[in-house]
């Protein structure tokens, strides 16, 4: 039975793993070898080379979960993401990239593309036109992050694919934010997904990695790239990101019931001024996250009135934790201007509507009740005293 056949746990269990042919363990095991045998074999291994055993296996595992021909596993985040982006644009080309997007991800394009010859223009917003009117003759690739970090937002991806093509343009999304267990953008036309595999696919805040999936053309181009940069995972941590994957499915979906509880409860709340979550009927992406979403995601941030002290209502929390990261199984607030969007200038965050009350909350898997008794009192002790 072919993957795409079958459950979505099921192939998050048993999807590219390693048999034990010798001892018939449960698990894969694990080849801690950084050295292989050159003689009489088909193929060459070298951890550098993505090609060990766990790594192999594991990229099979995130090929079927994004419905792709083949994948590969990084060190982390951004080594696939910047990998990815100077595998298909060289001096003199032109990219053009989705406005909201992760902070890393902006400051490597602003920090490194001139040095490398590469042009590029930002999106105003993130409609197909807003992309159109970007394009040039030396276009050659369209960056995306849907949903956006951190307020939410969303981009029709068929649409966006259907307007690359028509230009010969390849187009790739970061979909970090919705994993495939919620989306699948190469199903909706997109050519290169990748993932900040710390995050979902990771699911324990243990773990720092990277994914790219597509097509086995793609891939390869990305791997003749990747190789020289040295971007590969140690396969202890392969190993234990095959693991942590078994319950991907599980986790997104239990985490997914909390967040759609906890999005009505921000949103009914005095001392909460926006809730920024495309499950809210109210949210403008609401329709859009229907058609190419499966629910509507475990992330979603939050301002808090202007009365409210927002480093106090962090430091009040006692159960949810003030933490940089994002999507492990326990629930985490962070302040996008202090982290994840701290090197923006203040004028560019605003711009994207990231403000100092802005708390970006990923949603995990404790009791919902519980979850909201520790925003309640840390709302109320957090209020500025008149």
């Amino acid at each position: 039975m072919s993957s795409n056949m079958k459950g979505i746990n099921t192939i998050c269990t048993h999807a590219g793993a390693l048999e034990d042919t010798k001892f018939k363990g449960a698990v894969s095991p694990l080849y801690m070898s950084t050295s292989y045998d050159f003689l009489d074999v088909d193929t060459k291994r070298y951890p550098r080379y993505f090609n060990t055993p766990n790594q192999e296996s594991l990229s099979r595992k995130i090929a079927a979960l994004e419905h792709a021909e083949a994948a590969m596993i990084f060190g982390s985040g951004m080594a696939a993401i910047s990998s990815t982006l100077l595998t298909f644009l060289k001096s003199g080309d032109h990219a053009v990239i989705q406005n909201d997007i992760y902070g890393g991800t902006r400051s490597f394009i602003e920090s490194h593309f001139k040095s490398y010859g590469i042009d590029y223009s930002f999106t105003k917003d993130l409609s197909s036109e807003a992309f159109e009117h970007c394009i040039q003759e030396n276009t050659k690739l369209i960056y995306i992050e849907t949903p956006s970090n951190p307020l939410l937002k969303l981009v029709d991806l068929f649409a966006i694919a259907k307007l690359a093509k028509s230009h010969s343009i390849i187009t790739a999304a970061d979909n970090t934010f919705a994993s495939p267990i919620v989306q699948n953008p190469l199903v909706l036309g997109v050519d290169i997904v990748m993932h900040s595999a710390t995050k979902y696919f990771g699911g324990h805040s243990d773990i720092s990695a990277g994914a790219v999936a597509s097509s086995k053309e793609i891939m390869n181009k990305i791997w003749d790239l990747s190789k020289d940069f040295g971007g590969n995972l140690s396969d202890y941590t392969v190993w234990l990101l095959e693991r942590s994957m078994k319950t991907l499915g599980i986790r997104v979906k239990a985490q997914q019931r909390n967040a759609k509880r906890l999005a009505k409860f921000l949103n009914k709340h005095t001392g909460v001024k926006s809730v920024y979550y495309p499950g809210l009927k109210t949210n403008e992406y609401h329709s859009l996250a229907k058609i190419q979403m499966k629910g509507f995601g475990a992330m979603m941030s939050f301002e808090l009135t202007d009365d409210h002290n927002v480093v106090a209502f962090l430091k009040a929390l006692q159960l949810i934790k003030p933490s940089m990261s994002l999507a492990g199984v326990e629930s985490t607030m962070l302040l996008p201007s202090k982290t994840s969007h701290a090197l923006l200038s203040q004028t560019d965050r605003l711009l994207q509507g990231i403000s100092d009350q802005l708390i970006r909350f990923s949603i995990g898997i404790e009791s919902k009740s519980d979850l909201i008794k520790d925003i309640e009192q840390a709302i109320s002790v957090s209020k500025y005293k008149s």
